[in-house]
């Protein structure tokens, strides 16, 4: 069995279920003498369960034989930060305005979602919700803190043990 060599490796951020031989799926494959009407059918029967127009991150791997594989990765935070908190852009000087927010409950199903994600598969859940959060920060979104009323039924802050010596 013959091996395949790897031509080139590249990295695109396309929209679900639009990918056209257009620019910039079109050109850049085109280079590598990748079939890209075959690129664009087998990309978009790969995205049909997502909601169309949600950006992917996918790494096109181009091999010397003229063929072509693809991984897709889940949406980038900060598209999922935007639509948890319900706004379409990020603020114009984050730190100093605040344009939305989410709830640690959002940040958590983030954490979750990101972590199937083979390079990220390896942070804990925690290390994911603490950059989740920064992002946040950096896209002027606000992360909403327990309530005194959760914290008291403990839905989102459990009480700590303290140790009788």
């Amino acid at each position: 069995m013959s091996r395949r060599v790897v031509k080139q490796v590249l990295k695109f951020t396309l929209p679900a279920g639009k990918a056209a031989p257009a620019p910039p799926v079109g050109p850049r494959l085109g280079q590598m003498g990748v079939n890209i009407m075959q690129f664009c059918k087998d990309f978009n029967a790969a995205t049909a369960h997502y909601v169309d127009g949600t950006p992917l991150t996918t790494k096109v791997t181009a091999y010397t034989d003229r063929s072509a594989s693809f991984k897709i990765r889940s949406p980038p935070v900060s598209y999922l930060l935007k639509k948890a908190a319900g706004v379409d852009k990020g603020a114009n000087n984050p730190g100093n305005e605040v344009v939305g927010s989410v709830s640690l409950k959002h940040i958590y199903e983030i954490a979750v979602l990101k972590q199937k994600d083979h390079h990220l598969s390896h942070l804990s859940l925690e290390a994911l919700c603490r950059c989740i959060m920064t992002t946040a920060k950096t896209c002027g979104i606000a992360v909403a803190r327990a309530t005194e009323s959760q914290k008291a039924l403990g839905t989102i802050v459990r009480p700590v043990p303290t140790n009788a010596q």
